[in-house]
């Protein structure tokens, strides 16, 4: 065996590294696309993927892991798995498959289920190029020969060419200025709709210029295609292409932008004090609903074509505006002013001047005009199906009728009368002009006439209203000095009154102050005489007292007197008791504070001692004279005793 030539061995060597190739590995990351260089079977006779085994590239792809094919024969296109972010939306491009018709857009996918198996895709019918079907969020497995997938991050296909290469990135771009690789997200908060314009399926018929909405009834629009997010499913209930009436309200929608275009537009909002009266671009011709008797156009009722008989009440609405406008008529009062450069708040009269009158005296006044006027909303439409819309009417029919109408007025009356009886003439005109109103569907609530001025460069107006208010000063000068007179006959006889009253006021204090005197007199006579009657008795009483008080010290003194030595030692005691005050006021000592014994020639003491030594000697000789005679007059004398008596007596009464 080893005896073999070399060239065997590596023949062999060569033959076994030949059927080694043939393993492919695929990463799970990855898949592999097929291509098959040559077969007995030949080449492709039609399409552009080899269905039966011919060479060309193959339905079915590699997934990860190892594979085995033929060496040569076979070569593997390693190409990434496809991805879609969450919330955004891929497109498919078919490259085989049946072709579109003629009036065909995009591709129907309602035979197939699924873009991963291309052999059933192409045997169900699948037709080539950009499909109707678009990619949610997800990772899938696609023959990236057969499929192109375009999505907002990249453009996932196996190159072939470049223009082709030109082709889908032009494709790219159109659907990214559609912002078809996101959904369609409205926000209540914005108060918008969505407008859908459809590219796709059969036109629409001769004279339409809006695609009914799909459906008898609202509910079966969601059941037949989803709000326009099954494609298929719309055309096949009937769908047209181009503007739809249908509408996109608040939500998300996954639309086909190469299927469906959005517009935003903002919603219908009819404020409080307003109907909507809807004209109808769109819709069948139903039956006149004005009535026979109103033969200025046609009602329709909802739905139908022609001003609809029913205005939209205040809200929001989703309207759209391409199959019909919403004129807003205001229902609450409003003022339509004939006067330059100022008009209401509706704007209605902005066009609206003063009106020009001839007087019958040929003066040629501007008369100011303010008008308010309300419209019953259920009588909105035949207002707008009569004039078109509220200026219209204000403009074309009102503002001649009012101007005619006060003309006349001002033909009949002077300038001077004009402006007197402007208060029966705005009354007046209030009623002539409702029934002219009534006949326009107007209500007429009430007229309003202002000043009447000159035109310019004009004084005769102006001269005639200085003379009237001359007069009107002059007969006002006159009515105030009547007033004035009569206010000084009053202011005379006021004054009498007040001097009268006062006069009455001073009689009156006067009387109250004699009363008042006489009272008072009245008052201190018998004061006086009490306060006589008390002197006197406190003088009785006091003489009395005195009396009593003078017996009784006499009769005091006089047992004193017996008692102390009679009246010799009463003297001596008054005596000593006035030399005990002198000595107790003038503080001489008593006793001596230095005794010195001698006699005055040798100055052993002083002449006031002296003076009181003789004198309490003298004083106390008496009074030793005096205790001897007591027991002389120790009996007391009758007279004491009869005094004695008397008083007592006096003391009893008196108890």
């Amino acid at each position: 065996m080893f005896g073999l030539p070399v060239y065997y061995y590596v023949i062999a060597a060569l033959v076994i590294l030949f059927f080694l190739s043939g393993i492919r590995f695929i990463p799970n990351n990855r898949i592999g696309v097929i291509e098959k260089r040559f077969t007995t079977k030949g080449s492709v006779k039609s399409g552009f993927i080899a269905m039966n085994g011919e060479a060309g590239y193959q339905p079915r792809i590699l997934r990860g892991g190892l594979h085995y094919l033929m060496p040569i024969q076979y070569v593997v296109h390693m190409m990434p798995l496809v991805t879609i972010s969450q919330g955004k939306i891929g497109y498919v491009f078919a490259r085989d498959g049946k072709q579109l018709d003629p009036a065909q857009v995009l591709a129907s996918n309602a035979t197939v289920t699924d873009f991963q198996d291309v052999e059933s895709f192409l045997k169900n019918g699948g037709q080539r190029g950009p499909q109707r079907r678009i990619l949610r969020e997800g990772t899938y497995a696609f023959n990236l020969v057969q499929f192109i997938v375009i999505t907002e991050e990249r453009i996932y296909t196996l190159s072939l060419s470049k223009e082709e290469g030109d082709t889908i990135r032009g494709m790219a771009q159109v659907i990214a200025e559609r912002g078809g690789f996101r959904p369609v997200v409205i926000k209540d908060t914005d108060d918008t709709i969505g407008v859908v314009t459809v590219h796709d399926g059969p036109s629409l018929s001769q004279g339409e210029i809006i695609a009914p909405v799909v459906g008898d009834e609202p509910a079966q629009t969601d059941t037949y295609h989803n709000k326009f997010q099954d494609a298929d499913n719309f055309l096949r209930a009937g769908g047209l292409r181009g503007r739809q009436l249908q509408v996109l309200v608040e939500g998300t929608y996954y639309v086909n932008r190469l299927f469906g275009t959005i517009e935003m537009i903002q919603k219908t909002i009819i404020e409080v004090g307003n109907v909507g009266v809807v004209v109808s671009y769109t819709g069948e011709t139903g039956a006149d609903l004005s009535g026979s008797e109103y033969r200025h156009g046609e009602l329709a009722s909802k739905g139908n074509r022609g001003i609809w008989n029913e205005p939209l009440l205040p809200g929001k609405y989703a309207f759209n505006t391409y199959a019909g406008k919403v004129i807003s008529v205001p229902t609450t009062n409003f003022i339509l002013k004939w006067i330059r450069a100022d008009f209401g708040a509706h704007k209605f009269d902005e066009n609206l001047t003063e009106v020009s009158l001839i007087t019958k005296d040929a003066f040629e006044p501007s008369l100011p005009l303010s008008v308010v006027v309300h419209i019953d909303y259920q009588k909105a439409p035949l207002v707008i199906q009569r004039f078109g819309d509220v200026k219209k009417l204000v403009e074309q029919t009102l503002d001649p009728m009012v101007s005619a109408y006060f003309k006349n007025v001002g033909q009949t009356r002077t300038l001077i009368q004009l402006l007197q009886d402007r208060s029966a003439i705005q009354q007046q005109s209030s009623l002539e002009m409702k029934e002219k109103f009534e006949h326009y569907n107007l209500e007429l609530e009430e007229v309003l006439i202002g000043t009447p001025s000159s035109p310019e460069n004009d004084t005769q107006i102006e001269t005639i209203l200085n003379q009237l208010r001359s007069r009107q000063v002059a007969a006002e000068q006159v009515e105030t000095y009547g007033q004035q007179e009569k206010a000084s006959v009053k202011e005379r006889e006021l004054k009498e009154a007040q001097s009268r009253a006062q006069m009455q006021t001073r009689l009156t204090e006067a009387e109250l102050n004699i009363n008042i005197q006489t009272d008072q007199g009245k008052a201190e006579y018998q004061r006086s005489l009490q306060q006589a009657q008390q002197i006197r008795a406190l003088a009785e009483a006091e003489a009395e007292k005195i009396a009593r008080i003078g017996i009784a010290q006499a009769l005091a003194t006089e047992e004193q007197v017996r008692a102390y030595g009679g009246p010799q030692f009463q003297v001596t005691q008054q005596v000593l008791n006035r030399f005990a005050d002198a000595i107790q006021s003038s503080g001489v000592d008593v006793v001596p504070r230095v005794v010195v014994g001698g006699n005055n020639a040798e100055g052993g003491g002083s002449t006031s001692s002296n003076v009181m030594e003789g004198l309490l000697t003298m004083l106390l000789s008496d009074r030793f004279g005096a205790l001897q005679n007591d027991s002389a007059q120790s009996k007391r004398s009758p007279e004491a005793d009869a005094l004695r008596e008397q008083i007592r007596k006096d003391m009893e009464k008196k108890k």
